[in-house]
């Protein structure tokens, strides 16, 4: 309820302070319409926003799944392999170095126009955010356990699965939290390069044709989808590190 209330206070001062903007600036229309008329535009819109909003959240959340699984799986594979940690990981550490909006079209051309290329992207962009964090706890298992687990005789897989995967889950969890914000850029970026439908594609189509108030609504849809799923993504880490804890 709290959170709820610094986040209403929020949005109204930030309202407060577009009117105020457009209305002592002076400001055109075509460079800064006001609320009334980007709410005006939401609602008119209402169909047609949704229609794009469901495409971009299909990529995002398809590119959260599986990125958020190929991590995991990475930073369990890097954890087991010594072999994989002097080879493998200073390959995803130099590949950070690569721009990913670099990628977009060369993705786009690879994997074409559609749902493929913008989920891609998504993946790329949560991928290491979510190994980096989950493999560094992974790492970070309290020395204690694990002695006494090779005491007890457990084997280094039921270890892995009971011992180490448990208590790194608050990393992993971390991961995801970022995973839930920078999703969206992703699927954005891939609908900027090429598209036909979704949220990105929307905003440059009326960017392009002067429709400013469109291209604010757009944004005010990504912007409260994206709160959305951060909400519910930590709502979804908590349970899980409750329940292992």
């Amino acid at each position: 309820m709290n959170r709820l209330k610094h986040i209403t206070a929020l949005i109204l001062m930030f309202l407060i302070l577009w009117q105020s903007l457009v209305t002592f600036g002076d400001l055109p229309a075509f460079l800064l319409p006001p609320p009334s008329k980007v709410a005006q535009t939401l609602w008119h819109s209402r169909a047609l926003l949704a229609e794009h909003a469901i495409v971009t959240g299909l990529e995002v959340l398809l590119g959260l799944v599986l990125g958020a699984s190929i991590g995991a799986v990475t930073a369990v594979w890097l954890t087991a392999s010594q072999l994989a940690r002097h080879f493998v990981r200073p390959l995803l550490v130099f590949s950070q170095t690569i721009p990913v909006f670099a990628l977009a079209p060369l993705l786009t051309l690879w994997l074409g126009y559609g749902l493929l290329s913008k989920v891609a992207m998504a993946l790329l962009i949560i991928f290491f955010p979510v190994t980096s964090a989950f493999f560094d706890a992974l790492m970070r298992t309290p020395t204690g356990w694990m002695e006494q687990a090779r005491v007890m005789g457990g084997s280094y897989w039921r270890v892995m699965w009971l011992i180490r995967i448990p208590a790194a889950l608050p990393g992993f969890a971390s991961g995801l939290r970022l995973a839930a914000v920078y999703a969206p850029i992703g699927a954005i970026i891939g609908e900027w390069v090429g598209a036909s439908k979704g949220l990105g594609y929307l905003m440059l189509l009326a960017n392009g044709r002067a429709k400013i108030d469109l291209m604010f609504a757009a944004l005010i849809v990504l912007a409260v989808f994206t709160l959305i799923l951060h909400v519910v993504v930590d709502k979804g880490c908590q349970k899980l590190t409750r329940k292992h804890t």
